[in-house]
């Protein structure tokens, strides 16, 4: 999996290291939190401007592929 690809970026230079919607200041963990609260996708979207629906998709698929792939293990 290419990394300059991805859809989080983790950088001690912003937010601490915080893993963040790559090019945002935008912290994956508020997202989870989002879906875990039930909020749809485009409530998330509103809130954060800055974080597109792709980025977002993007990271659903990311975790999919990594939690099948740990399932596979």
């Amino acid at each position: 999996m290419r990394t300059d690809s991805l859809p989080i970026l983790s950088n001690p230079d912003i937010m601490g290291g915080t893993p963040v919607f790559a090019g945002t200041r935008v912290p994956v963990q508020t997202f989870v939190e989002y879906l875990e609260a039930g909020d749809p996708l485009d409530e998330f979207l509103v809130d954060f401007p800055s974080v597109s629906r792709e980025q977002a998709i993007a990271v659903l698929e990311l975790a999919k592929r990594l939690l099948l792939a740990s399932a596979a293990a």
